[in-house]
């Protein structure tokens, strides 16, 4: 999962298939075989570089890849079984997604989508939270942070949020359902406003009205209150 998320990652912004073709060195474009794609431990062996022309493998490929070990270990940790994959698939979603925003600004709707779906059949297969508290939550997730864009939008006249973060938090509540969502969106707050406040401590250029990935703050925060909420339950 780790090495295909990663693929989608770094594939997206040239608009290439991940599901066609074979995978590549990134700089000679070699096909590498099986012995150069088992996850985080070939590019270890391989020191980091490509085999064939000792070009430096792109980071984002072993980050991705440990960041869905660490995930899907704390959600089988949490919840063992079939509502920890669940909350695996959740984590991985959210990790690709801020992985993106990271990177380019961007949400793809394709995957804020298939967010929004995973969390809709999880509550439909039964799992906590229910049902209507993840539809309420969706709406609300939604229309709260549109509101709030918004908002800022008409009184500073230009745009504070883009338009994927509400899709995105509508998102996380098909997955939390409403009452977490409050806890998200202050922790995803805290967290973009402790990195400002590093940041001009340790004399970087840093403001409050700088740009920052809101959609990654958000994925952030959603882990592990999904965490808390399935781990304090089970």
């Amino acid at each position: 999962m780790g090495s295909f998320l990663a693929t989608l990652v770094l594939r997206w912004p040239e608009e290439r298939s991940v599901l066609r073709g074979r995978s590549q060195c990134d700089a000679c474009h070699t096909q590498l075989g099986a012995r150069d794609l088992i996850p985080l431990l070939s590019a270890a062996l391989a020191h980091g570089r490509c085999r064939m022309c000792g070009a430096a493998i792109n980071p984002v490929h072993w980050q991705i890849e440990l960041g869905c070990v660490v995930v899907g270990v704390l959600a089988g940790l949490a919840v063992p079984g079939p509502v920890g994959l669940a909350g695996a698939v959740f984590g991985w979603l959210l990790l690709t997604l801020a992985a993106m925003d990271l990177a380019y600004f961007v949400l793809p709707n394709v995957l804020t989508v298939t967010l929004a779906i995973g969390g809709l059949v999880s509550g439909l297969l039964g799992v906590e939270p229910s049902l209507q508290d993840r539809l309420i939550g969706g709406a609300g997730g939604f229309v709260a942070l549109w509101l709030i864009g918004e908002g800022y939008r008409l009184i500073r006249k230009r745009v504070g949020l883009g338009g994927g973060d509400p899709k995105m938090l509508g998102a996380i509540g098909l997955w939390l359902g409403w009452q977490m969502l409050p806890v998200v969106l202050l922790l995803a707050a805290l967290t973009g406003l402790s990195i400002v406040l590093v940041g001009m401590v340790t004399g970087k250029s840093a403001a409050l009205t700088d740009a920052k990935p809101f959609g990654a703050l958000m994925a952030i925060a959603a882990y592990p209150a999904w965490l808390f909420l399935l781990g304090s339950g089970a």
